[in-house]
């Protein structure tokens, strides 16, 4: 059997000891020791609460790694939940509900690429992105790719290989409001060129 190894961080010595004597005996764990490479498969981060600080561990692990993150909190609301997913968190536990067969459960999901987080958390964190899509992103035309309806169909006739003047005659623009509408996709998402925006718009299903 692999097994996943599992890089430990946390917000005190207790914490880490304690999460560290539940994960050793297992077979399926291996703990990574300080300082060892390649990256591990799962970072388990350990805290108690999703404060600024915490986003920034997170934030920090996401740039700089291709390791997936477990989150264990003694207290989440709504606003950090929202905070820890957009960090790139997959498994999201609560210290009261870590035992050991649990935290390895959810390790397992995040190692396979899956999401885990408790039901009502669950509900809650969808709660959330549907007001943020009914109340941020709609009111500006924007959906949760960032791209505006205008801008996928200018992409998505990019693709089709029309250039820029017959993308202007189909949607009934100029040709200066496509071309500024392409720069403004590279500027904004960070792309090299329309072909990269293209590949974007490939990958996040919008085309």
């Amino acid at each position: 059997m692999d097994r996943i190894v599992v890089c430990l961080r946390a917000d005190d010595p207790i914490s880490r000891v304690g999460v560290a004597t539940q994960l050793r005996p297992r077979p399926e764990i291996r703990l990574q020791e300080e300082g060892e490479e390649p990256a591990a498969a799962v970072v388990v981060v350990v805290v108690d609460t999703i404060d600024e600080e915490s986003l920034r561990t997170l934030r920090h692990i996401r740039r700089t790694t291709e390791s997936r993150v477990a989150l264990i909190a003694t207290r989440i609301d709504d606003q950090q939940l929202v905070g820890a997913a957009e960090c790139g968190v997959a498994g999201i536990l609560r210290r009261s509900e870590a035992t050991p067969e649990r935290l390895v459960q959810v390790i397992n999901a995040v190692a396979r690429g899956e999401g885990s987080v408790p039901a009502d958390l669950l509900g809650r964190l969808l709660e959330q992105v549907g007001q943020l899509q009914s109340q941020v992103l709609a009111p500006r035309g924007l959906n949760f790719s960032g791209l505006t309806d205008r801008e996928v169909e200018v992409v998505r006739l990019v693709a089709e290989g029309y250039d820029t003047g017959d993308i202007a005659t189909k949607l009934a623009y100029s040709e200066r409001t496509i071309k500024n509408i392409l720069h403004d996709l590279v500027t904004r998402l960070h792309l090299r060129n329309r072909s990269h925006v293209v590949a974007y718009a490939l990958r996040q299903g919008l085309i």
